[in-house]
């Protein structure tokens, strides 16, 4: 009967079973700087290692090549259980190439990188993650290390930036936010752009993230033809603050869109100026014209409002009367629908979670690291904003009822 082997016949050096033995009564992490778990591991490398060339010399030999063992290179290189100081043997004929740890390679296939990408993914700068690998993994990694780790996602990037879409989509938040970056020696405000879209099939999705100077109705005609260059030909609603000369800039690049202003934004607009006594009073009575039936209720809510708050609030009736149209456009669809695209809250809850994911950064050294930091956070937070609309069948029944001929055109309808 075999003899049942100890837990130190895995071990044949006794003081590194001691070690070994210490360290995980000690409570400390098991791997890292200093660890006997990583002098092991280190061991086990060079052995390896040894265990390769002895392969290759072997396979030398039998094709009557004439090459022996010339030394070994000293390399120290990254692993999850921290740097490792391994021996890579060399032949004399200098032609073995070592699988395990390559020449040239300074990190064992462990991961690490992932687990960097991940970290800064989750919001944390370049000086976190450092903290944070060193106090993990025990190991001491550059700044610059940790920008070119993460610009490995640059071509899956640009790759994403510039994919085709759908040709048809029924509905497109659009809305930027602001961040400090890096800009000619100094730190600006930068405008974060963001399409975020409905398709037909009540899926959310992004269609696009771009930084510009400012937030201005030009820079949107321009994102709006890189969309139509990547296959967008028709959407039907676009939801969009008050940004001035926002809808001729739509129009320009999607002429049949029905523009649709967030209403939560116009009442806000509407409040700035109000006497606090008044605000409860005035907020009540704006209310009654967007949650009436339909558009010839809301024009006589308007009309009432004029009579009753006209004479000291004029501004408001005027701002409404300027904005009629594109106001009230969500009150020519069904109730699902009307709840989907009367205000912006969709995209501007998608900017919440780009905030709470990256709040732990005041600025960014380019605008190419704000992109870079911001998609891999919404990359690996999806379901957070990548989901499906409440209530989309409905929507489509309604929708097809109004609009077949034209989604038939882009969409196959059953």
């Amino acid at each position: 009967m075999a003899k049942k082997k100890d837990t130190k016949d895995l071990v044949n050096d006794p003081e590194l079973y001691a070690r070994m033995k210490e360290h995980l009564y000690s409570k400390q992490p098991l791997l890292g700087e200093d660890s006997p778990f990583s002098e092991l591991l280190q061991q086990m490398v060079d052995k390896m290692l040894e265990g390769e060339l002895d392969s290759f010399l072997e396979e030398e030999k039998a094709q009557d090549k004439t090459n022996k063992r010339n030394g070994r290179i000293a390399k120290r290189i990254r692993s999850n259980s921290g740097m490792l100081d391994i021996h890579t043997p060399r032949d004399r004929q200098g032609d073995f190439e070592p699988q395990l740890v390559g020449k040239g390679q300074r990190e064992l296939s462990s991961g690490i990188d992932e687990q960097i990408i991940a970290l800064y993914a989750q919001g944390n700068s370049v000086e976190d993650v450092r903290r944070l690998v060193r106090q993990i993994y025990g190991i001491e990694i550059s700044a610059g290390k940790i920008s070119q780790i993460t610009d490995k996602v640059l071509p899956v990037i640009q790759q994403w930036r510039g994919r085709q879409l759908q040709a048809f989509y029924p509905i497109v938040y659009l809305d930027a936010i602001h961040f400090k970056v890096r800009h000619e020696g100094r730190y600006e405000s930068r405008a974060f752009y963001t399409t975020y879209a409905v398709d037909w099939e009540g899926q959310r999705d992004l269609l696009g993230i771009y930084v510009q100077g400012s937030e201005a109705a030009r820079h949107w005609g321009l994102i709006l033809e890189d969309l139509r260059k990547r296959g967008v030909a028709d959407i039907l609603v676009m939801c969009t603050d008050n940004l001035s000369g926002f809808s001729q800039a739509i129009n320009e690049v999607f002429p049949d869109t029905i523009v649709q202003k967030c209403m939560v934004h116009q009442v806000r607009n509407s409040l700035r100026y109000v006497d606090e006594k008044d605000r409860k009073k005035v907020s009540s009575a704006l209310r009654k014209i967007y949650t009436v039936t339909g558009r010839e209720q809301a024009q006589t809510a308007l009309e009432t409002f004029a009579v009753q708050w006209g004479d000291k609030y004029g501004y408001i009736v005027e701002q409404w009367q300027d904005n009629w149209e594109e106001l009230m456009a969500f009150l020519d669809f069904s109730k699902h629908m009307r709840r989907m695209i009367y205000t912006t809250n969709p995209v501007e809850a998608l900017h919440r979670i780009i905030r709470k994911l990256v709040k732990a950064k005041a600025a960014w050294v380019s605008e190419t690291a704000l992109i870079k930091q911001i998609f891999l956070s919404l990359m690996h937070n999806e379901k957070s904003w990548k989901r499906k609309a409440y209530g989309w069948k409905s929507i489509q029944r309604d929708l097809l009822e109004n609009y077949k001929e034209r989604i038939a055109r882009h969409v196959e309808i059953n």
